[in-house]
């Protein structure tokens, strides 16, 4: 298992090498002039000009990449222009925001879609087989921020239940002391309830439009996996056996159908750190999400640079994580490995 985690490591090392050269090229290919967005519109040539040079865009590009590249090794990943924060402080407030809001929408998802996938699978052509293709096919067709729009417009503006979409706490409010960064954990560590309460509150609309968006893809491969399962060789012998069916799905068919289902997950999980942008935006969430097209907008390089660095390093800790969830589920990967 060790060697196995080993060469994952090293394979995930070009793939960042990679990334951060991609995203470096592509942030100055980017339309706009940031030393042009920060002098003003009334600004004379050679005010921008003067920035630029400030700002050191007006050195060739191999040598804005070297720089780059130096900081980076030093774990500097720039200075944003519109708030004059350090990126990787700024990153590291905001992260827990968005961690917080991606871990919930995926579990709420897990809760719903792996039950919902099993029995379509046991019960084919029943009305929760038919239940589980009508929610699979809507929640691939809504666009994830149409989802929350409309959310947002019948919770909150139609029926008042939820809370106005403008962030982590209501401003009645007063963030808990940082202990996890996750409000939800951070205030019942401080014993408010009340924070807690209102925490949760202003949580639930995001991370269920978060959990519809990766429903679809969860169910339909717990489904289609248990499906295959249930047709094999094994399942067949342990029914002939006299196994009760409950012991049958759960101790044979489901742990051998979660391999399939675990990497549906890590895909899911990478799709809800891109969709997490516009759900931050929708619901005014302070996350790295919000912060990167905040950036993007203003052509702010260093930001957007270091959310793309964060997410491929998240992605490729994920990938690591399910290879040790493929070792303790199935032992022929610690053999292969």
């Amino acid at each position: 298992m060790l060697t196995l985690i080993g060469k994952r490591l090293l394979f995930a090392i070009p793939s960042l090498i990679g990334v951060v050269i991609v995203t470096f090229l592509l942030t100055r290919a980017l339309p706009g002039d940031p030393a042009a967005y920060f002098a003003g519109p009334a600004a004379t040539k050679e005010a921008v000009d003067q920035i630029r040079k400030k700002l050191g865009f007006d050195k060739p590009l191999i040598e804005q990449f070297v720089r780059y590249t130096s900081d980076l090794a030093h774990g500097d990943l720039g200075t944003s222009l519109t708030t004059g924060q350090p990126v990787a402080a700024e990153l590291r407030n905001r992260l827990p925001a968005s961690a917080e809001l991606t871990l919930l929408g995926l579990v709420v998802s897990i809760v719903i879609a792996i039950p919902l996938g099993v029995l379509a699978a046991t019960r084919p052509g029943s009305w929760i087989d038919h239940l589980c293709r009508v929610t699979t096919t809507a929640g691939v067709s809504l666009p994830v921020f149409f989802t929350g729009l409309v959310l947002v417009y019948l919770f909150y503006f139609r029926l008042g239940w939820s809370p106005a979409p403008l962030g982590r706490l209501d401003v009645f409010y007063s963030a808990p002391p940082t202990v996890t960064g996750f409000y939800l954990v951070d205030t019942l560590i401080a014993r408010d309830f009340e924070a807690f309460r209102s925490a949760l509150s202003q949580l639930i609309l995001p991370a269920v439009t978060l959990a519809i968006f990766s429903l679809a893809p969860i169910a339909r491969m717990t489904r289609a996996s248990m499906l295959a399962v249930l047709a094999s060789d094994f399942v067949r012998t342990a029914r002939a056996s006299g196994l009760s069916p409950g012991k049958v799905i759960v101790t044979y068919a489901f742990r051998n159908a979660m391999l399939p289902v675990i990497t549906t997950l890590s895909m899911v999980f990478s799709f809800l750190l891109g969709a997490n942008v516009l759900v931050e935006k929708v619901f005014a969430w302070p996350g790295i999400g919000s912060y990167a097209v905040e950036a993007l907008i203003a052509s702010d390089f260093a930001p957007v640079q270091g959310f793309v660095l964060t997410m491929a390093v998240m992605y490729v800790l994920l990938n690591l994580m399910i290879d040790i969830l493929y070792g303790v589920i199935d032992p022929r990967v610690r053999l292969e490995g």
